[in-house]
């Protein structure tokens, strides 16, 4: 039997309650260069800060980061800090969780069923996602 994956790139927006998404076949540097361009080419002169763990492909020296995008290393071992974690949580419940997949493909179809039905619920994206903390933190900065 050979081992198959999918790997899932998430950014969100907790405030706004915005997912951005992409399902690629590996998890490199390659696929975040062409997650990142990707996010930018689609909120055209937004400057933004994506928090990253500590993957390898968050902190390859050759990913291409643009000026207008800042990626910040999250602390290990810290994913209560991460609330895209809290997607995790929401998409295995009750989406992936106890089922058997007869293919890849059938993989990658839930999740893109999943994430397309979390990407145009901004109220449930904003109760998952957008944890106290990160309230206070933003009025800090209006």
């Amino acid at each position: 039997m050979v081992r198959q994956s999918l790997y899932v790139f998430e950014a969100v927006a907790p405030l706004e309650g915005k997912l951005f998404w992409s399902i690629e076949g590996k998890g490199n540097t390659d696929a975040m260069g062409r997650f990142l361009l990707t996010l930018l080419e689609a909120n055209p002169g937004r400057r933004m800060v994506l928090f990253v763990d500590g993957a390898g492909w968050h902190r390859a020296k050759r990913l291409p980061v643009p000026q207008r995008l800042r990626l910040e290393l999250l602390p290990p071992c810290t994913p209560e800090c991460n609330p895209v974690e809290q997607l995790w949580e929401e998409l295995r419940e009750k989406w992936t969780g106890n089922r058997l997949f007869e293919t890849l493909d059938a993989v990658g179809q839930t999740l893109k069923n999943a994430l397309g039905n979390l990407e145009w619920n901004d109220g449930n994206l904003r109760r998952l996602m957008c944890f106290g903390w990160i309230k206070e933190a933003w009025l800090l900065y209006i």
